[in-house]
């Protein structure tokens, strides 16, 4: 029941907070001066009476507030509105898209964690495997994300090794393996600019974290009644220094796919990245918001994950909520 309480009021949080990201994202692209039906009457092929119809069919002159409530009521539902750049709705738009995007930030979020998670662990422990990994992870941290991709994107081309810019076609007459290397082929390049980004971040805490709880007191006791080092830093240390990664974890989530959209721009991976971008230059608000929600959305969902794990995982937590 405790349990229950606990899920219930995170996810009333939740929902709160993403109301509040709604608002503000309707209320910022209100600010924007001009919209798609602005640049419509340079065509001299549109009518100023077709113009106004469509205007008054999509609600564009009406009032921000009574906007935002007929968006919100269609969004609850699943329907975010209609893009006029591309004719169709928001949400089949996206629907199409969002598959690459969901494979590539989850490839990278696998990636990430089991490698930094190993390498982070053996940092702790030995002194000349720290000195070298927190050098490669504070060079990594210390340059911006963009450059990151944007060199590893300029090394791909240079060798010429690695397909760059959108997906293998999923050919249904090829074999099994030949279809996964296809699409693994494209995928790699976006997927390690984002690992090489999110790494030194996951590393970085779980060395941290294992170094604190290697020189803890009950630790140096457990060692003194002769307890071997594989037993004492998997069943004793690895589990109390679980708690800030299992935090860090739910956040990892949310940020690789919100990191995953600038890759997905620099790399020409055909996810939501790109269509973010034209959206904007296009004014297609209702595309815009739809995708800020999205990643909104995913951030929180990550969150509201750690948040549930690391209630199961410790008992301090239950205690102190009940």
């Amino acid at each position: 029941m405790k349990t229950l309480r606990y899920v219930c009021r995170r996810f009333a949080a939740a929902v709160i907070l993403l109301l509040g990201i709604s608002v503000l994202s309707f209320s910022l692209s209100s600010l924007v001066p001009g919209n798609y039906f602005d640049d419509m009457r340079l065509n001299p092929q549109i009518s100023l009476q077709t113009l106004a119809q469509l205007r008054s069919q999509y609600g564009v002159d009406e009032p921000l507030p009574h906007r935002y409530l007929h968006w919100l009521e269609h969004a609850l539902t699943g329907d975010f509105g209609f893009s006029f750049a591309y004719n169709m709705p928001v949400s089949s738009l996206i629907g199409q898209r969002l598959n690459n995007t969901l494979l590539l930030a989850g490839t990278a979020t696998v990636l990430i964690w089991i490698i930094a998670v190993p390498l982070g662990i053996l940092s702790a422990r030995l002194g000349w495997v720290n000195r070298i990994t927190t050098l490669g992870s504070s060079a990594l941290l210390s340059v911006p994300e963009l450059v990151v991709i944007l060199i590893l994107v300029a090394g791909c081309i240079r060798m010429g090794v690695m397909p760059l810019a959108g997906v293998a076609e999923w050919d249904r007459a090829a074999a099994t393996w030949t279809r996964i290397r296809a699409v693994g082929l494209h995928l790699l390049v976006p997927a390690l600019g984002l690992v090489m980004v999110g790494l030194p971040i996951v590393f970085q805490h779980t060395c941290t974290a294992m170094k604190e709880v290697l020189e803890a007191p009950f630790v140096q006791a457990a060692r003194g009644h002769g307890i071997s080092s594989t037993r004492l830093l998997l069943r004793h240390a690895l589990p109390v220094a679980a708690n800030p990664l299992i935090s860090l974890f739910g956040l990892s989530v949310g940020g690789v796919v919100g990191t995953s959209l600038l890759a997905e721009v620099v790399t020409g991976w055909p996810g939501v990245g790109p269509l973010f971008v034209q959206s904007i230059f296009a004014r297609d608000f209702h595309v815009v918001i739809a995708i800020v929600m999205l990643s909104s959305f995913f951030l929180v969902l990550g969150n509201l994950i750690g948040d549930v794990l690391l209630y199961a995982a410790d008992p301090r937590i239950r205690r102190g909520n009940g």
